[in-house]
């Protein structure tokens, strides 16, 4: 029984060991930009690691009053290639961490 226990008290170590890691990956990913583009770069979104949208730069050349569809789907294109740079980066980092385990309120 009091072995058991020991392995609980190291578990339970073990796991504030990794929420201390994944704050810190998180604090550090909060400090990187991750840029998507679109459209051959006539819009380029960069988000942060918090996956916050920093800035959008549409390329004036580009805008079209006729072609507003156009546009919105390149912008939304770039965005999302953006935040799925993020979700990667943060992911991988994560993963040093957990192992891979995919634990609840570690990602």
């Amino acid at each position: 029984m009091a072995g058991s226990l020991g392995d609980l008290g190291g578990l339970l170590k073990q796991a504030r060991k990794m929420q201390r890691q994944v704050k810190e990956i998180r604090k550090d990913l909060e400090k990187k930009t991750f840029e998507g583009s679109a459209g051959s770069g006539a819009v380029v979104a960069v988000v942060n690691g918090s996956r916050r949208l920093v800035s959008l730069k549409i390329n004036p050349e580009i805008v079209d009053p006729k072609e507003v569809k156009l546009l919105e789907e390149i912008v939304a294109t770039a965005v999302a290639d953006a935040f799925k740079q993020a979700g990667d980066a943060s992911e991988a980092a994560m993963k040093g961490v957990t192992g891979g385990m995919g634990l609840p309120g570690m990602s």
